[in-house]
């Protein structure tokens, strides 16, 4: 078990675990007189905030990074020894850079250039390849003291879907599993286990195939909404007329709007962790760039550099990517196959990659029915998937569902069985 994280407790930033029957064991990781400045999530972080975002935007850092050079910057950032890691900056957040660049007379770019300036695009690339360079090299060294093979990677840094296909690739990891929730939010399950454990005796065995761990809402809930009760929460930042009905089969009406072209949200239930899947998602056609373009500029008002996810049938992922595992919770980002890239170009990275969910119908059924009819409808079993949101966090309820509908201009949203188009 390696985890790589932003500030861990006691510096604890890299820290890596024998898991066996007999319990989970720490094995070593960074010694604490380093400090967090030097950690890998630390640095990230700082090229993330000299870039202009704040620390925590490092998604946005890591799609950037394809369009840069890596090799501009031809000095390490990290020294990997054993199992230690020592980095460059000496402090954090964007002061650490201006340092380092003080230091070593290399030029970033000046700070907050946003994606605008070429240097600042292979600062990008440079911190994002030294980052892979790194985590490879620690994954290696803790799979050679610890004789385990199959690796559990977690940690803020394991959200790094890029840097996490290189490590799941390496002749010596022969397995590999990242929780979803494998940032701070995951502390969450980690502590009820861990009350599990000390409370029984048992060393918790749950399968982990499904994140939907977020609270269903009743007909009767999402109704309340839909006649704007104000006992629903709905607060509607912009009032726009809408109709709604109750569908008897809300994924086949949905994909249907998603092949002509439509863009809807998608509500039903709730999840844990940063990632959109399924539950609580904006939907869109993957053929071609024209939605992931109308997305960037009608509705999400994004970076046009910061791709759009995919979500597949969880049969045909071998097929269309470079993926030969499940990967339910889009925490990898591996190479399209050559000869279907031009079929799913909304979700192509400019380096030949995506971030993708597969999807089991038996896990996920209303969203699997969804992917299983626009498959069956074009002939292609992916579609697109963003979070539902608009410059704010995902929406957690019928209400918030509503008022995103309302607030940008998706064409309809589905939520539970109920259909609701903008009239």
């Amino acid at each position: 078990m390696l985890v790589v994280d932003g500030g861990g407790n006691n510096n604890d930033t890299e820290t890596y675990y024998r898991a066996t029957p007999g319990g989970i064991e720490r094995v070593g990781g960074t010694p604490p007189t380093r400090p967090r400045s030097g950690g890998i999530g630390a640095t990230y972080e700082a090229f993330t905030n000299w870039l202009g975002w704040h620390e925590q935007e490092a998604g946005k850092t890591m799609s950037l990074a394809s369009y840069g050079d890596a090799g501009h910057y031809l000095a390490p950032l990290f020294d990997v020894v054993d199992t230690h890691v020592h980095g460059r900056l000496t402090r954090t957040p964007a002061p650490g850079v201006a340092d380092l660049a003080e230091r070593t007379g290399v030029d970033f770019g000046p700070y907050g250039s946003r994606g605008e300036h070429e240097l600042g695009i292979n600062a990008a690339a440079y911190v994002q390849n030294q980052t892979e360079r790194a985590l490879c090299a620690l994954a290696e060294q803790t799979i050679a003291s610890t004789g385990l093979g199959n690796l559990c990677f977690t940690g803020g840094v394991a959200l790094n879907c890029v840097a996490a296909d290189k490590i799941r690739r390496l002749n010596a990891v022969t397995g590999y599993f990242a929780p979803p929730a494998s940032s701070d939010r995951g502390q969450a399950l980690g502590c009820a286990l861990y009350a599990w454990h000390r409370l029984t005796g048992e060393l918790p065995r749950r399968p982990l195939s499904s994140d939907y761990f977020g609270r269903d809402y009743t007909s009767e809930e999402i109704e309340q909404a839909l006649r704007r009760d104000p006992r629903s929460g709905l607060v509607e930042r912009r009032r726009t007329p809408f109709t709604w009905r109750r569908e008897s089969d809300i994924a086949r009406t949905a994909a249907q709007m998603i092949a002509d072209g439509k863009i809807i949200g998608w509500f039903q239930g709730g999840e844990l962790g940063p990632r959109a899947l399924g539950a609580r998602s904006i939907l869109a056609d993957p053929r071609t760039t024209a939605s992931s373009d109308a997305l960037n500029q009608r509705i999400k008002h994004r970076e046009p550099f910061r791709p759009f996810a995919s979500a597949i049938l969880a049969d045909h992922a071998s097929t269309w990517f470079d993926l030969d595992m499940t990967n339910p919770f889009m925490l990898l980002a591996p190479p399209v196959r050559p000869d279907h890239a031009d079929k799913i170009a909304g979700v192509v990275h400019v380096d030949g990659t995506a971030r993708v969910q597969t999807v089991d119908p038996a896990t996920a059924p209303a969203y699997g029915a969804l992917i299983e009819h626009f498959h069956q409808l074009t002939g292609v079993p992916v579609v697109l998937n963003t979070s539902y949101n608009d410059r704010e966090p995902i929406v957690e309820t019928p209400a918030h569902a509503l008022a995103t509908l309302q607030a940008c201009d998706l064409d309809a949203a589905c939520v539970g069985e109920y259909l609701v188009e903008r009239s």
